[in-house]
């Protein structure tokens, strides 16, 4: 198996991008990292999409074949994949395993969704299509609901407070006012959001114990990178980032199958096959991108993948240990709670951000200091199906 390495990144801004399709978004993005990767006139020679909705949302499908053929990478092999909010990921994993089996040399992978054309409601209950459709879905189940109900067996569990989730949610929209990409471009002021008389106005309760802030937001918007050879890839101008390592793990469809429901064992053993595969341990890595959809999760996340002890990761980001600058960075760019969450295109946003950081190409105010490693998790389904990737700088 060969080495394979990052050598394009691209990204739009997330948000509401009522002016685009989802073509042109994946167009753009995907321009974006073939330009960064410096290919010229060279071509892909595969194009692999993350994408979740488009058959339900756009009644489009077949949308890798339709984005080649925009593109002019004809006769470039193409695969939609679809893995709910892991698609990204998982296309990421389709393309790396392509290169590193030698069977293709330059490999485009992209993850894109247009969600905001549809209502809120509509946009919930898109996403709640990936729980059971007997024990679950049929009786209202939603992602947010799971999330609350999640939260609430953590707090119990673990002493997790409201406090902890605050303190993630300040972190994050702190972090995505700085970014350009964020689809939540304000930034959280303790005492004018969350303490004002109008408290309640303004940070509502979406799925107790869960408020407004506690979410990320629905969004529109697409990444791509483009891979290939670490061998190829050192020839470049840019410092390569290599795919040091990935795992991937499910876990049983419906929380109360499992032994107990706040242990996201998929992660834990996703993150543990990256970091084999990699060679490295937790206390190697420099920064994060954790699949925050909500708040909990952070935290939860933060856990499982071994930066801290269970019941501890509350705790660490309230003492700051996550935030710029701390311990382990988490969400630089301000995860998906602010940079925001089209389904598709997040687990390939996290690895064009970490790719960001390790090229060190970022503004003071965002770049982690001599950042030489990083993990991604992306999270599908309720951590029923999870990837984790563990990036590593490659000096020239």
């Amino acid at each position: 198996m060969r080495d394979v390495a990052v050598i394009g990144a691209g990204m739009i801004p997330f948000g509401r991008r009522d002016e685009d399709t989802l073509m042109d978004m994946l167009s753009f993005a995907s321009l974006k990292a073939m330009d960064d990767a410096g290919l010229g006139d060279k071509s892909v020679d595969a194009v692999y999409v993350g994408n979740m909705g488009a058959g339900m949302l756009q009644r489009q499908s077949a949308i890798a074949s339709s984005l080649a053929d925009r593109l002019n990478l004809l006769p470039a092999a193409a695969d939609t994949v679809e893995n709910g909010p892991a698609s990204g990921g998982s296309a990421v994993k389709n393309g790396l395993l392509a290169v590193a089996s030698g069977y293709y040399d330059y490999v485009l992978v992209v993850g894109g969704e247009k969600m905001r054309e549809v209502t809120g409601w509509r946009a919930t209950d898109f996403v709640a299509t990936m729980t059971h459709p007997q024990a679950e879905y049929p009786y209202g189940i939603t992602l947010p609901g799971m999330a609350g109900m999640f939260t609430r067996l953590y707090m119990e569990k673990y002493g997790v407070t409201r406090e902890h989730l605050l303190a993630v949610s300040l972190k994050n929209q702190e972090m995505g006012a700085l970014n350009p990409f964020a689809h939540v471009e304000m930034a959280l002021d303790r005492d004018g959001i969350f303490d004002s008389p109008h408290a309640i106005v303004n940070n509502p309760v979406s799925a107790d114990p869960l408020h407004l802030y506690d979410l990320c937001p629905v969004s529109d918007g697409a990444a791509a990178i483009v891979i290939c050879p670490l061998d190829m890839a050192k020839k470049l101008s840019k410092p390569p980032v290599l795919i040091a390592g990935f795992g991937q793990a499910t876990d049983t469809h419906t929380l109360q199958e499992r032994d107990d429901p706040t242990d996201l064992k998929a992660v834990t053993l996703a993150t543990q096959q990256a970091f084999e595969r990699a060679k490295l341990k937790p206390s190697d890595i420099s920064v994060a991108e954790l699949h925050d959809a909500f708040t909990i999760l952070e935290i939860a996340e933060s856990e499982h993948v071994g930066f801290f002890k269970k019941g501890e990761g509350g705790k660490a980001a309230a003492a700051g240990k996550t935030r710029f600058g701390g311990q382990i960075p988490i969400n630089v760019s301000g995860g998906l709670k602010a940079r925001g969450h089209p389904v598709g295109a997040t687990g390939v946003a996290q690895i064009v951000d970490i790719t960001f950081q390790l090229r060190h190409e970022l503004p003071k105010n965002r770049q982690v200091k001599n950042a030489q490693t990083g993990l991604t998790v992306n999270f599908g389904g309720f951590g029923n199906n999870v990837l984790a990737f563990v990036l590593k700088r490659v000096e020239q």
